[in-house]
């Protein structure tokens, strides 16, 4: 048994904020989710996203898509892509759900589940890109066991990549946006596509969310990262 099959998830890289739930999120949820969400079941083999989607296609995979902002505008732009979206918070998945129907979207499916027990489940080489955009960057020093970007899980995400899949990321804060160029670029399952130690250009072909207008408004530098499978 690999260290990625062994990884159980004692420190978590997100916490649990239920938020409140508006009513429409909530209508959203129980009518979107039998056309749209992917649960886990107890048992759980690997997905078959062709069965699933009822169709061979690129997929991409977004690990925290937030209120589903850049989720809704990438699947809306590229019909001919499967997109699938993990998140952990309710509020985020009934507004992701709203906006899937309300553009009658067929091309999207979203895990109300931990990100690193969905990976379990998918299998190797699936994936054409993976997306990471604005996850929790724990700043302060004593919490930054809990990002996610670390060295188990980078290679965790280079299994389920094709050969040059896209691993794609962004932050605005600084210090984070370092650690995963440091974690990234030590990686011998990535290469940097814009060379050891260089940032890509902000934003590397995505939407602009209002999180991340949000944080230029504080002055935060935006960073983007691309790397590919090799």
């Amino acid at each position: 048994m690999t260290d990625i099959e062994k990884i159980h998830r004692p420190i978590r890289s997100f916490v649990l904020r239920q938020g409140r739930m508006t009513p429409s999120q909530q209508e959203a949820i129980q009518e979107g989710w039998p056309r749209y969400g992917i649960a886990l079941s107890e048992g759980q083999e690997v997905f078959d996203w062709n069965k699933i989607f009822g169709r061979e296609a690129p997929r991409v995979l977004e690990i925290g898509f937030g209120m589903g902002d850049s989720l809704i505008a990438l699947a809306k732009q590229h019909p001919e892509m499967d997109f699938l979206g993990i998140e952990v918070h309710q509020p985020g998945v009934g507004r992701t759900l709203a906006n899937a129907m309300s553009q009658e979207l067929t091309n999207l499916k979203v895990f109300a589940d931990d990100a690193i027990e969905v990976l379990k489940h998918v299998a190797p080489t699936s994936l054409d890109r993976v997306l990471l955009l604005f996850a929790d960057p724990w700043p302060k020093k004593k919490h930054h066991k809990r990002r996610i970007v670390q060295d188990v899980f980078v290679e965790m995400v280079a299994q389920k990549l094709k050969l040059h899949g896209q691993f794609r990321l962004a932050t605005d804060w600084q210090d984070y946006a370092d650690h995963m160029l440091a974690v990234l670029d030590k990686s011998t399952s990535f290469r940097n596509c814009f060379g050891q130690g260089q940032y890509a250009p902000s934003p590397f072909e995505r939407p602009i969310t209002k999180f991340e207008m949000r944080g230029q408004k504080l002055g935060h530098v935006i960073r983007d990262l691309i790397y590919e499978r090799i």
